[in-house]
């Protein structure tokens, strides 16, 4: 019997349970941000990586082709978050280079298949290189657009942490707002620009498009009141037009939401406002421990919110919160980390979080 497709996406995240969600805002000066949030139910021993222009890193074909690793160094610098549990180099899952480009990996289990690398191949990467090889390499969307194709993107047993294989599809922003999703489907490299500014995880991104026709009735007015055999009944309270939007954590929903909240927010006039309005889309599918969970071999494992980057392409400057200080975050002048020339891996719970009391000021 066959298996239907959503049956494969439960069987391909059975063991664990992911819902990241990516979003991009444009500010009316021009500004650029981009923000995601990671969810995971592992835990991965994040590390905040910078990367200077001229790092020297390899491009490998899976070992059974028993191919020479291809020598290559980054264009561009870059900073971006990685996991310790990977094997071998920083493998990115977020980042920005000095370009102004930006990037978000996303988890999409039962539709991704990796591309097969043959003898005759030259350019291959596999899936944990291909952060560095992106970011590294492309200055703009329009530049990855036109060259990435070339290259076929693998995977194997050995990439995977605790079972699980990392099944990713990405989602590529530059700082003119110019956006595209890569997803690798039935063995082919799938590109499709990201009309929505969001992206989140299972089924492709396509599907979400198509998905996003179930709720064209929602809006940001409602009717104020009505007439009821000759009585005046007036609303509760604002906000009724958007009854129907999704509130759970499924990408689905997830996709829906912040679509909408995108949508129908005021445009910020700034860079500052577009931070803040990307924080308050994020804060709505910010995922606290035990409300996502599942159980997997006897135990309840719960998916949440691990970590929160928000990009300013435009200025070239991060924010950054981890679980533990989700109310506040830490900014990054990437512009100065760039320049600097300097390699450095921080981990990403040891990075000196604001705490400020400011009582002592008060009363003065």
């Amino acid at each position: 019997m066959k298996k239907s497709i959503f049956a494969l996406v439960l069987v391909g995240a059975a063991n664990v349970s992911l819902a990241c969600t990516a979003v991009n805002v444009t500010a009316k000066d021009g500004t650029v941000i981009a923000g995601r949030t990671m969810e995971w139910a592992l835990e991965m021993k994040w590390q905040l990586n910078s990367l200077p222009a001229g790092t020297a890193y390899e491009l490998t074909a899976p070992a059974s082709l028993k191919k020479s690793a291809v020598a290559a160094t980054t264009k561009y610098a870059l900073v971006g978050i990685s996991s310790a549990e990977f094997p071998g180099a920083p493998a990115f899952l977020e980042g920005q280079n000095s370009a102004g480009m930006g990037m978000s990996a996303n988890f999409l289990p039962g539709f991704t298949e990796y591309q097969k690398v043959s003898e005759k191949d030259t350019h291959y990467a596999s899936i944990l290189e291909f952060g560095t090889l992106t970011l590294g390499s492309y200055g703009s969307v329009e530049e990855l657009k036109q060259d990435l194709p070339k290259y076929k993107v693998w995977v194997d047993a050995s990439m995977q942490v605790d079972g699980v294989t990392p099944w990713l599809h990405f989602v590529f922003t530059d700082k003119t707002g110019d956006s595209v999703v890569v997803e690798f489907v039935k063995g082919q490299m799938r590109m499709h620009d990201n009309v929505a500014n969001v992206l989140t995880n299972a089924p492709t991104y396509d599907w979400h498009l198509t998905n996003l026709r179930n709720y064209l009735s929602l809006t940001n007015f409602a009717p104020a009141s009505m007439t009821l055999n000759g009585q005046n009944v007036t609303e509760i309270g604002q906000g009724g037009g958007m009854q129907g939007l999704p509130a759970d954590y499924t990408p689905p929903s997830r996709f829906v939401r912040s679509v909408y909240l995108r949508q129908f927010a005021d445009v910020p006039k700034t860079a500052d406002e577009g931070v803040q309005l990307t924080a308050h889309i994020l804060n709505n599918v910010d995922i606290p421990v035990g409300v996502s969970s599942s159980k997997a071999n006897g135990k309840v494992v719960s998916d949440y919110t691990q970590w929160v980057a928000i990009k300013d392409l435009t200025r070239q400057q991060w924010h950054f919160t981890d679980y533990q200080n989700r109310t506040s975050y830490v900014t990054l002048d990437l512009k100065k980390m760039f320049d600097s020339g300097k390699a450095g891996v921080w981990p990403v719970e040891q990075l000196p979080y604001p705490a400020n009391d400011i009582t002592g000021q008060l009363l003065k």
